[in-house]
């Protein structure tokens, strides 16, 4: 989706190797998760299972914050909502690994078992401190 952040805002999502927080919805009551993500022309990409994947079944509205600190000091944030899509192709699934993964730090075969799923951001905010 065209124009929901600022340009500025999505290069730093596109470069940072941050930690994104996933918030979804679990009986009603929020259920907020750190993740790793990859973003790109307005859709945030996440590999994941469990609970997280279990909500998103459930209930594809999402929230997404994100925020780069250094040394405790906060310097940006992006927060997001957005609508979930579980993505069921191993091969799709495979290629975020290799965007997703490498950012952090990872094999891009480790967690083989989460599932791909792309955040179609629907508004967001950004702020630079």
């Amino acid at each position: 989706m065209a124009d929901v952040l600022p340009d500025e805002a999505e290069i730093l999502l596109a470069e940072e190797s941050v930690m994104a927080h996933l918030a979804t919805c679990s009986d009603g009551r929020p259920h907020v998760a750190p993740v790793w993500y990859h973003y790109a022309d307005g859709t945030v990409s996440i590999l994941t299972g469990g609970r997280k994947l279990e909500n998103l079944r459930e209930n594809p509205r999402v929230g997404v914050s994100i925020q780069k600190d250094i040394a405790g000091k906060a310097e940006w944030k992006v927060t997001m909502l957005g609508t979930a899509r579980v993505i069921e192709d191993k091969e799709e699934a495979l290629k975020a690994a290799e965007r997703i993964n490498p950012r952090y730090g990872a094999d891009v075969d480790a967690y083989p078992e989460n599932t791909l799923v792309r955040i179609d951001v629907g508004s967001g905010t950004f702020m630079r401190y």
